[in-house]
């Protein structure tokens, strides 16, 4: 039996667990690295604080972190009968499907989005809202270019002004769903890494939630370096897997953006490799594919597809070769950033090929972060989540953290 097939029987249902309601953090703890930590090493588990993360690292360990940044994607305008519109910003669709580069744009955009109230948005109306940037008044539009699709189109009448600005000034931080509660002040800065940097995400990379300034110096002090990559977390994050044979997920899309310097340091790197969140892995493990790709000739862009690492594959090359193979190609074309997109589905029966350690939150029941965690600890993932609800954890994206090795 092939890969392929062993993992078409996969079922939903042996990915459930229980989650009380209270065991979900609804609300981010006053200091970020006093949440808890819990450590799954050679099949024992441990339970530690976050803070003492620097000391569970060996020293030659690499971090891999994903420094994207939360925009408050949830805008809000007020039709002239009173009614509210709420455009939930999805992916960008013009100038550009690079969310980068539509983020700087200062002459209007294109989005697909989330839109509540539709019904009451009629053809051709124009929504306005007056937006205080600093001592200027800009005034954003927004119109529906596609029902079906649900394209809105925003121009605004500030000049040299981006549009990250605005959205910045004028939108709602994107909090998850199953937190069932309004985003507050404190969310602003709370939803969102120390290290965040590349604005685009609707979700933060909630592993790095509990570094401080503090925790990464300790790691530097120990001769442990860090890197960084973006993967844009999108709302797809949240979709929740509806059919019981996982395979049939339509597994969501996500853009990545990987530097020469990042790729340079991978490929030289001898180190284990730790990965800071469910992301930062799955844009690893994904650009290890590409170089796949790039080696046997397949690939004229970074596109991962969901199920192509589960092909018939013979003498697969190491990470370094596939690392390798990347960075030539970056440099053949005098590349200082390669951007692609990955929906590759991490599910037990992965081989993984990059990663020796992964730092995560708990997440949701029968989700597809719960078959990624299943995978990489070769099915013992219930053991570790009963044993987190018995110490009274705090599950998911506020809650407490846990660091697990590959054997």
């Amino acid at each position: 039996m092939t890969l392929l097939n062993t993992i078409q029987n996969i079922k939903l249902s042996d990915y459930e667990y229980t989650l009380p309601e209270e065991k979900i953090a609804k609300f981010p703890l006053e200091k970020r690295d006093e949440s808890k930590l819990l450590q799954y090493k050679n099949g024992q588990i441990s339970h530690h604080m976050f803070r003492d993360l620097p000391g569970l690292l060996p020293s030659d360990s690499l971090l891999v972190l994903n420094n994207t940044k939360v925009i408050p994607a949830r805008m809000i305008f007020q039709r002239a009968s009173g009614a509210k519109i709420e455009i939930f910003l999805l992916k960008p669709v013009a100038p550009s499907t690079v969310i980068n580069e539509v983020m700087i744009n200062t002459k209007g955009v294109s989005w697909e989005c989330m839109i509540g109230n539709l019904k009451k948005w009629k053809e051709k109306e124009i929504l306005k809202g007056i937006i205080q940037i600093h001592d200027q008044e800009i005034e954003l539009k927004a119109q529906l270019i596609d029902r079906d699709k649900k394209w809105v189109e925003f121009t605004w009448d500030g000049q040299h002004v981006p549009f990250v600005s605005l959205v910045e000034a004028s939108g709602e931080v994107p909090l998850p769903p199953y937190l069932n509660r309004k985003a507050t002040k404190e969310d602003k800065p709370r939803y969102q890494t120390v290290y965040s940097k590349k604005e685009g995400a609707v979700a933060a990379p909630t592993a790095g939630l509990h570094f401080t300034d503090a925790v990464f110096e300790q790691i530097r002090n120990k001769g442990i370096e860090d890197v960084y990559l973006t993967l844009h977390v999108s709302a797809g994050t949240f979709q929740p897997i509806k059919s019981d044979l996982v395979t049939e997920h339509n597994m969501h899309s996500e853009q990545v953006a990987i530097d020469l310097e990042t790729v340079a340091k991978l490929a030289e790197s001898t180190c284990k490799i730790v990965s800071v969140g469910t992301t930062s892995m799955r844009s690893l493990e994904s650009l290890y594919w590409f170089g796949v790709k790039l080696l046997a000739n397949e690939a004229s862009e970074f596109f991962i597809e969901k199920l192509y690492p589960y092909g018939n594959f013979e003498n697969l090359p190491s990470r370094k070769e596939s690392f390798s193979k990347v960075l030539d190609m970056m440099k053949t074309k005098n590349l200082r950033e390669i951007t692609g997109s990955t929906e590759i589905f991490i599910m037990p029966g992965y081989e993984f090929k990059v990663c020796d350690g992964l730092i995560t939150n708990f997440h949701q029941p029968s989700s597809t972060l719960v078959l990624l965690i299943a995978a990489f600890t070769k099915g013992d993932w219930f053991k570790i989540y009963n044993e987190a609800l018995e110490m009274d954890y705090r599950f998911l994206s506020y809650g407490d953290s846990n660091i697990y090795w590959r054997a």
